[in-house]
């Protein structure tokens, strides 16, 4: 298989990366980690700017045409620099499940902005009780003389506390766990009704608490048909992980270039440690897997939107590998830079940390490692 990119995706990479060079170093994001957002709209406005936003999406929704690949490729770079923006908030689920299932005017009116960097866009889907079970729903829409009513409590959501707009998983129909019966809507992030709660995580970034105390919204906010945004939602959070994957590459390949950097200044008897040969083999081994990482990362991009079992099987081995070639990785430049790499000043700890998170964001190791041995084409083979 040819994994080699083409002209403008290696210009494309080569513009994201100048961007973190130049614009987006470590020092930002620990600056960034105080403020209101936690990202900065200005930044995000270039990316619009610069057509990062858009690249993925169908030229008829004001896109340019492109693949998942190219959204793997932006957030590989991004992950380098830990850009906090909510590029997979954004542009990956909720921008992704809009063009999927939105009629024109919502695109129009929601994905629009978005792409060009004006507003921001949340997924509003987890709950405490439901883990990684998508189905597992009791935010409920009920119907009412001008469109719905919408009740519940979401957790963990990206860019909640800080979206323009957001996208809700809500029950219609059944009862919790039901596959039939969960539909999407689009709510406004001002809403009366909505109470957002920021979380901030271990990683310094930030999620929401999103309470929905009887939220009424227009028959028009109900993306895609009623009842049947099960499939659509499993699609999205795929993509979630598979970004997942991709922006973890980046911060990978910042671990291991940090700590071979170290290990060849640090000094211990008189040379450097990284002379020793015993930690020469443990840097290779770190370079093995962060090449393993990245092979998966890439087979998952490219199958993002094959068909259902093809798409699982691809994107559940990629992160079963982040988490544990990953871990591999994390916890070898941990020991190798000593008690130093856990402090805040050191950015070893913060990619660290960066990395444990979207290792356990879409589904952790044992979820996927239960689906894949549950899809029809498992014969046996382990992970």
């Amino acid at each position: 298989m040819n994994f080699e990119l083409s002209e403008e995706q290696t210009m494309m990479a080569d513009a994201v990366k100048k961007f973190v060079t130049n614009a987006s170093p470590v020092t930002r994001f620990r600056a960034l980690r105080g403020t209101e957002t936690g990202w900065d709209p200005k930044a995000w406005a270039t990316m619009g700017e610069q057509g990062w936003l858009a690249v993925s999406f169908p030229e008829a929704h004001g896109g340019y045409g492109g693949t998942f690949i190219d959204n793997a490729l932006i957030l590989e770079q991004l992950g380098r620099g830990l850009v906090p923006e909510p590029y997979i908030a954004s542009v990956v689920l909720a921008g992704a499940l809009i063009s999927r299932l939105g009629s024109q005017a919502q695109v129009d009116t929601f994905l629009a902005p978005m792409l060009e960097g004006r507003t921001s866009l949340a997924l509003a889907y987890a709950e405490k009780q439901s883990r990684y079970e998508l189905a597992d729903c009791e935010t409920t829409a009920t119907r009412s003389a001008g469109g719905y009513v919408l009740r519940g409590t979401k957790l963990w959501v990206l860019n909640g506390h800080a979206a323009d707009t957001v996208v809700v998983a809500a029950r219609t129909s059944g009862t919790s766990r039901d596959k039939a019966g969960l539909s999407l809507f689009v709510v406004d992030g001002d809403a009366p009704g909505l109470e957002r709660t920021r979380v901030h995580g271990m990683d310094g970034q930030s999620t929401a608490l999103l309470k929905f105390n009887g939220v009424e919204v227009g028959a028009d906010r109900l993306l895609g048909a009623e009842g049947a945004a099960l499939e659509h939602l499993e699609w999205a959070i795929d993509r979630g992980a598979a970004a997942a994957c991709a922006e973890a590459q980046g911060e990978l390949a910042e671990l291991l270039t940090l700590t071979v950097e170290y290990i060849k200044q640090r000094k211990q008897f008189g040379r450097a440690i990284g002379s020793f040969q015993v930690l020469q083999h443990r840097a290779a081994d770190m370079f093995a897997e962060v090449e393993l990482c990245k092979g998966m990362m890439i087979l998952a991009a490219l199958q993002v939107d094959d068909d259902a079992d093809k798409r699982k099987v691809a994107i559940s081995s990629a992160k079963v590998q982040l988490q544990t070639g990953g871990w591999f990785v994390q916890e070898n430049s941990v020991q190798l830079f000593g008690g130093i790499a856990v402090t805040d000043e050191q950015d070893v700890g913060l990619y660290f940390k960066r990395v444990r998170v979207l290792q356990g964001l879409f589904g952790d190791a044992d979820y996927h490692v239960d689906r894949y041995q549950s899809l029809p084409s498992f014969e046996g083979e382990a992970l």
